[in-house]
């Protein structure tokens, strides 16, 4: 074991043995956060507005502080960024994390002195606890590669403004900056392609040991590195390879292609980032589901799926969630979000400690007739017709058809990019909706009842999605194909890149 490793060893085991006692006692750590939000709140505009010095209970919380989406918050937002102190937090953000919402088109999301320990410190200790439940600490003593953002900032209000990934580039500590690829300079490029190659020409040659992103955007990292090499498996150009961190989408539909690539199956630790907060972390290598980030400045609260779109919905605190049902996520937190809906459906899987899965974002749903299928059970489905057929896939994303073209009864359109396509296209089809009988009973009866017909498939070329997102300035970083939608411009966006020979599109 080389030096970094071994000096740091004790520190990973400290912080493995902090995140076993508060996940034991998740409740309890909640608790605490909830009171500690409460009491730096109530020195703010927004705490005193809601009566934060007289709330004592969850159940006062709840009657006074409503659920918010960005847009009811923009008026708070935008005292900050017009220079306004001490608004939904003591004191100024240290930045606006910039993202894109689906309906209130560029959001700032503040970060403070108080939050940044959640995004930095959490993806830090889900590393060291890796280190100290598998003994693999190598990956500290070579390089690590993080597939991001550009760390470019500008200034809105007088406060730095970026990306999230961009951000964390500047709170890096000193001692893992020796080890990060890639450099500043090529971090900064904007354009994907052009930042892509300038990321292989770096790192080609290296001693890379973790690399961490979005599964798309490393399979085209892997690609390029092996155009670049020659060589036939990453393995071969990174020896030491052993960790893959990655978040943001599910690894399972990606897994074949990227092992593949690199030749060997790999440890890899998932994570649950967001700009409004670090929400979990994988804490086992054997357990399924992410732990819930506890005791990070966070409090959350839960919102049973079909409670939604009711005007005053049903909010439940950790200790009263059930497994297996759909929640919207709704957070709480020391950069002064209250009872902000984040967009995301979560599902636990465990209560002892408390594991969740992401089961599907609030928007992104198939809805048109009634069956509200989400992402988790599309996901589900395709894993599982993949593996039977032996087939393996890029990228996909499904869209109802509601008026045919070609007449007859509307369907679910599933557009899809194969990397190894299966023996039997119609075979896999059935079994495909097959499987999505299985997920949803709304689904299943909609055909029984001869509502809607079976799943189509639409084939789509090679590098269909890549293009796609190009063509919507969307090529690489933190930006993700939604895995489904309720309308049909995505689907319209790729009528495009449907497969073609002699100039006629292949049927299902």
């Amino acid at each position: 074991m080389a030096i970094k490793s071994l000096l740091l060893k004790p520190l990973a085991r400290r912080i493995a043995r902090n995140i076993g006692r508060w996940s034991a006692d998740a409740i309890g750590a909640q608790q605490q956060v909830f009171q500690e939000l409460l009491k730096k709140g109530s020195r703010t505009a927004f705490g005193q507005a809601h009566g934060f010095d007289k709330i004592k209970t969850y159940e006062a919380f709840r009657a006074q502080v409503p659920i918010r989406d960005y847009e009811a918050l923009r008026p708070w937002i935008d005292r900050i960024k017009q220079g306004e102190r001490d608004v939904l937090w003591p004191g100024r953000p240290k930045y606006f994390a910039k993202t894109s919402g689906t309906t209130s088109g560029v959001k700032y999301i503040p970060l403070t002195r108080d939050s940044m320990p959640n995004h930095f410190g959490t993806a830090r200790n889900a590393l060291f606890n890796y280190y100290a439940r598998t003994g693999n600490g190598h990956f500290l003593d070579g390089k690590m590669i993080f597939l991001s953002g550009s760390p470019e900032l500008e200034t809105i209000g007088g406060i730095p403004t970026g990306r999230l990934s961009g951000i964390v580039n500047h709170e890096v500590p000193a001692w893992l900056r020796t080890n990060q690829l890639p450099s500043y300079p090529t971090n900064c490029i904007e354009d994907w392609e052009t930042k892509l190659d300038a990321i292989v020409g770096e790192t080609l040659g290296q001693d890379l040991r973790l690399i961490s992103g979005i599964p798309p955007w490393v399979l085209m990292y892997y690609e390029r590195l092996l155009e670049r090499s020659g060589k036939r498996f990453v393995k071969d150009i990174f020896p030491h390879y052993s960790v893959f961190v990655y978040g943001g989408v599910n690894f399972e539909p990606y897994r074949a292609s990227l092992e593949a690539l690199v030749g060997q199956r790999l440890d890899s630790v998932e994570t649950y980032p967001a700009s409004e907060g670090f929400i979990a972390f994988q804490d086992s290598q054997t357990e399924p589901g992410l732990l819930l980030n506890a005791h990070s400045g966070i409090f959350f609260e839960f919102v049973p799926q079909e409670a939604v779109s009711d005007d005053n919905p049903k909010r439940l605190g950790l200790g009263e969630v059930e497994l297996g049902a759909n929640y919207a996520l709704i957070i709480n937190n020391n950069a002064g979000l209250w009872g902000y809906d984040i967009g995301d459906l979560v599902q636990f899987v465990s209560r002892k400690p408390y594991r969740l899965i992401v089961s599907g974002r609030v928007k992104h749903f198939i809805s048109a007739f009634g069956e509200h299928v989400i992402g988790k059970e599309v996901e589900a489905a395709m894993q599982v017709a993949t593996a039977q057929a032996g087939a393996s896939v890029v990228e996909y994303t499904v869209a109802p058809q509601i008026m045919p073209p070609e007449g007859g009864l509307p369907y679910h359109e599933w557009f899809v990019e194969f990397d190894t396509p299966p023996d039997n296209l119609d075979n896999f089809a059935r079994s495909l909706n097959e499987q999505m009988v299985g997920q949803n009973i709304y689904y299943e009866d909609l055909i029984k009842g001869n509502i809607i017909r079976p799943l189509k498939i639409r084939l789509l070329q090679k590098d269909a999605f890549r293009q796609y997102m190009k063509s919507e300035g969307k090529l690489g970083g933190q930006n993700k194909v939604p895995r489904l939608s309720n309308d049909r411009k995505i689907a319209e966006g790729l009528g495009a890149f449907l497969l073609r020979i002699e100039g006629k599109i292949i049927p299902m």
